[in-house]
């Protein structure tokens, strides 16, 4: 551990100082590797059908689903909420959401209410941790309420055994793509500054799929630095903790903010130590705001789902299940990179459905027998 890494120790406690784990990779960077990645996210996703076609409007009449996002001030949970709602009208059925605060008391009311009237399922969006809600799954199980998750685990992580079905999403799969483009972008030399929220479910195995990534691909000359903020901290702590770290190591040539709301606090850090010429921000999530700055030149790049894609793979998922036909547990969407190149096409200001094509509306519509 050098003096920089010393400094940075002192600055934010426990954390991972620049020594990358333990992963058999190449001495050299393998810039090839990182490149076909990053070329391969480069490009509009294409629709491939998850499953077997059904009739979704037959098998779900009389059915109903309620979904609690993590949070309803949350834009990303909000609208992946409001397009299911959507996708359920269209197809006959109700989908309602569970306004809430992020406050596990309004979850609580949110589960007594599917149950009291009669719901199919409920499904916990975005971060609503069953573990917290042991309780009321066992009474919506007395009542016949099918109990499920989406948009939560990382595909590595085994759900809390209470759960009928997760969608889940590869988490570390974006964690190796973010590792690709640093590494791509620096020809190896990273130095990255990794900012996440260890309290969130699939922060361990996003972060580790980065570093485990560089481990691989960039090798033991690349370095990296990890923040812990807690959410609730955000505003109060990645600006400071951000730009300290960026004082004590002038060496950083990249942020890695995981999930890209924590960008607004990012972007500032940047400014006022004077390194906007020289760190760069590649993030994930693809929050239109966000977007809106890469169109700006403020982050880099943000890799980016479609909220509609998204709502439809959780409700095929769910339907299936409801159903009693063969299902899955991995949420089917794709993930897709805007930079400079192609952030315009997500609208001015970005919308969160907007630039990623619309292959999946007429796919799902052809999968679920609509036409």
């Amino acid at each position: 551990m050098n003096i920089r890494h010393v400094l940075l120790a002192s600055l934010f406690g426990a954390g991972t100082l620049g020594a990358l784990p333990s992963v058999a990779g190449a001495a050299t960077p393998d810039l090839e590797a990182a490149k076909a990645n990053v070329e391969a996210h480069s490009v509009l996703p294409t629709f491939t059908p998850p499953g077997a076609p059904f009739d979704a409007r037959k098998c779900m009449a009389g059915k109903k689903i309620l979904t609690i996002p993590v949070s309803s001030a949350n834009p990303f949970t909000k609208n992946i909420a409001t397009a299911m709602k959507a996708v359920g009208k269209e197809l006959g059925f109700e989908v309602t959401e569970w306004e809430n605060q992020a406050r596990p008391t309004q979850w609580v009311q949110g589960m007594e209410f599917a149950i009291n009237n009669k719901y199919s399922a409920i499904d916990m969006l975005g971060g609503v941790n069953p573990a917290v809600l042991g309780p009321q799954i066992a009474e919506a199980h007395k009542a016949g309420v099918e109990i499920f998750t989406s948009h939560l685990y990382d595909t590595i992580q085994k759900p809390d055994p209470s759960v009928d079905q997760s969608m889940a999403i590869p988490y570390h799969k974006v964690g190796e793509l973010l590792a690709d483009w640093v590494t791509y972008k620096t020809g190896g030399k990273v130095n990255a500054l990794i900012v996440g929220s260890d309290e969130i479910v699939p922060t361990p195995a996003f972060v580790k799929g980065i570093t485990d990534r560089l481990a691989k691909v960039c090798g033991p000359q690349c370095r990296y630095t990890y923040i812990n903020a807690p959410v609730p901290e955000w505003s109060t702590k990645i600006k400071p903790s951000v730009q300290s770290a960026l004082i004590a190591d002038p060496t950083i040539n990249y942020v890695i903010p995981i999930y890209d709301s924590m960008s607004q606090f990012v972007v500032p850090a940047i400014a006022i130590t004077g390194k906007k010429n020289t760190v760069k921000i590649a993030t994930f999530n693809g929050t239109p705001f966000v977007i809106d700055d890469v169109q700006k030149g403020t982050v880099e790049m943000d890799i980016g789902e479609s909220i509609g894609w998204i709502a439809r793979s959780i409700l095929d998922g769910y339907m299936r299940k409801l159903c009693g036909l063969k299902t899955y547990d991995e949420l089917y969407v794709p993930f897709y990179i805007f930079d400079s190149s192609n952030a315009k096409n997500a609208g001015s200001p970005a919308g969160y459905d907007r630039g990623y094509g619309d292959q999946h509306i007429a796919g799902y519509e052809k999968l679920w027998m609509l036409k």
